[in-house]
């Protein structure tokens, strides 16, 4: 039953429905104010490009996202390792850093497998407990959490990032793949429903593709349908959760959603849009100023919807350098070493640790970072920046941002305001 037939369903004619609909009282005040936050990337679901030591230190170059981390170790290894990395790679200590940085949102990936391996994958498990010292740590220094379900069985894009890295990702072809993972935004709506001051948001499925057929893009719809009411009614009667469902635009223009769960109908939607230049040739190609021109430009893309539209992935970042960023051993488009790419430069000076960096570079990462920020809170809600932290690609790092100057103290401490004119 869809939302709308099931709130007349449930409440006493239609007359009530508006009015049980404008009672959801959020954890944040979306739509009113800005949305500021930063990723916890690579935390409880593993990037080689984000701590690419993990991969290294196993010797195995098979291994190249989690799936065949757990596939081609001892378990009782990966087990540990994994454990260390849970333990040290986020702490209390970065939520507190967060929160002083003028942040008031965290989002963090976890991976169904945290959930469920029936299927028999061979995920290590243990991320449970984590997640939950994170909506502690969250609680403790004010930020609202978003958890975002980042990978779901069978693959809902094929990139290393959504567990297990293939070609032709089977989430959205076999029905069986979508029940449990509707089944893991059930739990994950059930244990939240009662703390949306701090778990403010679920987002069902990051990065779904809904490229390649008409048909994709149906599944991914009624899957975002399905998580609504799931999210919306986790009680089992007719009281409404608070939690906001962000769902993502599945790569398709954001205005092509304008009509898909409206509001007022569907109150409580966040639209989650990911704005990246760096993964094509023509973007590696742009010269600093046409990123930045680029970037202004998608103020009026955001405008466009009506939605509350959060950028929910961006970095300032402007070209593909970091290693492992496009797969384990893939190489980049800038520097000519990605397959079928164009030389642009070398990469020296453009990624690895800040010390390396010009100070030219730096003043264009500023740059860059003021002008998305300007154009995703002028455009719609704001954004949240990918990704807190990483070992050794401080272009994409918040954290480093900050400790290096490129990324201000305060975020709406701005060098360049009219650098969008």
């Amino acid at each position: 039953m869809g939302f709308i037939s099931r709130a007349f369903a449930v409440l006493a004619g239609g007359l009530c429905y508006l009015p049980a609909i404008t009672a959801l009282t959020f954890g944040f005040p979306y739509g009113s104010q800005k949305v500021r936050g930063v990723n916890l990337g690579g935390w409880l679901v593993l990037e080689p490009w984000i701590t690419p030591s993990l991969f290294d230190n196993t010797g195995d170059s098979r291994i190249v996202d989690e799936f065949t981390f757990g596939q081609f170790q001892d378990h009782g290894k990966a087990l540990a390792t994994l454990t260390t990395h849970w333990n040290t790679w986020i702490t209390e200590a970065d939520f507190s850093d967060i929160a002083a940085a003028g942040l008031n949102h965290v989002r963090l990936p976890i991976g169904y497998w945290a959930f469920d391996v029936s299927g028999g994958e061979p995920f290590v498990q243990g991320q449970l407990p984590f997640l939950m010292k994170a909506v502690t740590w969250a609680q403790n220094h004010g930020l609202k959490l978003i958890v975002d379900l980042h990978g779901a069985p069978g693959s809902q894009n094929g990139f290393d990032n959504s567990g297990q890295k293939m070609d032709y990702p089977h989430w959205r072809t076999d029905q069986g793949n979508i029940d449990r993972t509707n089944a893991i935004i059930k739990r994950l709506a059930s244990m939240f429903a009662g703390n949306t001051g701090t778990v403010s948001v679920i987002a069902p499925l990051n990065e779904p593709a809904g490229f390649g057929a008409a048909e994709f893009l149906a599944v991914i719809k009624q899957y975002w349908s399905d998580s609504y009411e799931n999210i919306r009614f986790p009680f089992g009667t007719s009281q409404q959760s608070n939690t906001v469902v962000m769902i993502h635009d599945a790569f398709q223009p954001i205005s092509s959603w304008n009509d898909f769960m409206p509001p007022p109908n569907f109150p409580g939607v966040i639209l989650d849009t990911h704005i990246y230049q760096m993964f094509s040739e023509e973007d590696n190609h742009k010269t600093n100023a046409q990123h930045i021109s680029a970037a202004c430009y998608e103020r009026f893309s955001l405008a466009s919807s009506t939605h509350w539209t959060v950028v929910g992935e961006w970095t300032p970042a402007a070209n593909d350098c970091a290693r492992n960023l496009n797969g384990r051993g893939v190489g980049s488009r800038f520097d000519g070493s990605y397959p079928g790419s164009t030389f642009v430069g070398s990469c020296t000076g453009l990624t690895g640790k800040a010390s390396s960096f010009s100070a030219s570079y730096k003043t264009f990462l500023r740059q860059y970072w003021e002008a998305q920020v300007i154009s995703y809170e002028s455009g719609n809600q704001g954004w949240i920046q990918w990704t807190w932290k990483a070992e050794n690609a401080d272009e994409w790092s918040y954290q480093a941002g900050l400790d290096n100057g490129w990324i201000p103290k305060n975020p709406t401490g701005f060098q360049f305001p009219n650098i969008c004119g």
